[in-house]
């Protein structure tokens, strides 16, 4: 005779498809009851309208039906509060994480997400020249441009009309631009002007053939330019790499600040660290030395404050960042001595503090530190 023991190990063996675990790992087994040879199992959907709802409900049948003892089988179907529905969200995103497939970045490599909560913040820019910074200092850095649709990198970097190819293996290369190991959409499109008309699954099967089909040989950083929001490719990125942190890119604005505060929520609920923020386009000095707040002030830092993460950079505007970027010469390489140059120079270098290369983190590294600190014996 089965007991409702017998029954909830029975339902471990009922998979919710979407989620990736089984319903009573995910805490959607809300009660068992078993009385007279009936039993009485309440399971609680994530919402009422769930499209797994009938695969659900057969395969708690038929798991339980098998069990000696068992005459009949009733499901009352039910739907979480908000409280259970992210407690289960946060569980299945996890899961994800720890069962991520294999990728052709290093696990020790140090994966930067840059990001922000909506376009025309110059994100892509400060990406390009965060990692031409991080590469200053001597590391080997890639970039992919994960802004499947916006796809604007390559023109930045002036190899705009160049292609990527594959090697004897079958696997991408990466193209080399300035010094990077570059991979981007724009580099696969036959025109940049054309638009990629893609939903949501190819845009993220095209970020997973970046990380698993690219041969990108070691780096010691890729920074990864995220398109703005938080869709598809941001939560396809925390499944893939599950080592990626996130860097927010904000204006002053305080509405700019309010909306890069989602995407930073969005990283931890997926588990994804958030290193600090970087504001962008923070005023503009002329030549004469008068400053004019264009876009406010203390956005970033107010953003950082509430986030408990550093502010990284406060990066001005400035023409240089503008012409470099339609000319492909990046601010960091070809004016480094400008202010926007010796801000995200800076900022790169803050970044390497905050998130040093893997290989120093280690504890062979750490011990190595300490004996080269003990004074030297005769």
């Amino acid at each position: 005779m089965s007991t409702t023991t017998d029954i909830e190990q029975a339902l471990r063996g009922v998979v919710d498809p979407e989620l990736g675990g089984d319903i009573v790992e995910l805490g959607m087994v809300k009660g068992i009851e078993l009385t007279n040879g009936i039993a009485t199992i309440r399971v609680a959907l994530t919402i009422a309208a769930c499209p797994m709802r009938s695969q659900i409900d057969g395969d708690v049948r038929r798991k339980v039906a098998a069990l000696p003892g068992v005459d009949d089988v009733v499901v009352e179907m039910g739907e979480m509060t908000a409280d259970e529905r992210s407690a289960v969200m946060s569980k299945a995103r996890f899961r994800a994480r720890e069962n991520a497939e294999p990728t052709m970045i290093d696990p020790v490599t140090r994966v930067v997400a840059v990001s922000s909560g909506k376009g025309g913040v110059g994100k892509s820019s400060v990406s390009v020249n965060l990692a031409l910074g991080l590469t200053a200092q001597g590391f080997t850095v890639g970039l992919l441009d994960a802004d499947i649709w916006g796809f604007s990198i390559p023109r930045m970097l002036g190899v705009g009309e160049k292609r990527l190819g594959a090697n004897t293996d079958g696997k991408i290369v990466p193209l080399e631009a300035q010094g990077l190991k570059l991979v981007s959409t724009g580099l696969l499109v036959d025109d940049e002007d054309k638009a990629l008309m893609w939903r949501g699954l190819m845009l993220s099967k095209a970020l997973e053939q970046f990380l698993t089909d690219v041969a990108w040989g070691h780096i010691d950083y890729l920074v990864v330019d995220m398109p703005p929001g938080t869709g598809d490719i941001q939560m396809a990125l925390a499944r893939l790499l599950p080592q990626a942190e996130m860097v927010v890119v904000t204006t002053p604005q305080k509405t700019a600040q309010k909306v890069a505060a989602r995407v930073a929520d969005m990283a931890r609920r997926s588990f994804m660290p958030v290193i600090g923020v970087i504001e962008n386009m923070a005023g503009f000095t002329t030549p004469s030395g008068e400053h004019f707040k264009l876009f406010g002030e203390g956005g970033g830092q107010e953003l950082a404050d509430e986030l408990g993460v550093p502010l990284i950079a406060s990066i001005p505007l400035d023409p240089y960042v503008v012409e470099g970027g339609d000319a492909g010469a990046p601010v960091a390489t070809t004016h480094p001595e400008s202010p926007a140059g010796m801000a995200v120079l800076a900022g790169a270098r803050r970044l390497t503090e905050l998130l040093p290369p893997a290989e120093d983190e280690t504890c062979t590294a750490r011990i190595d530190r300490l004996l080269d600190a003990l004074p030297a014996t005769k």
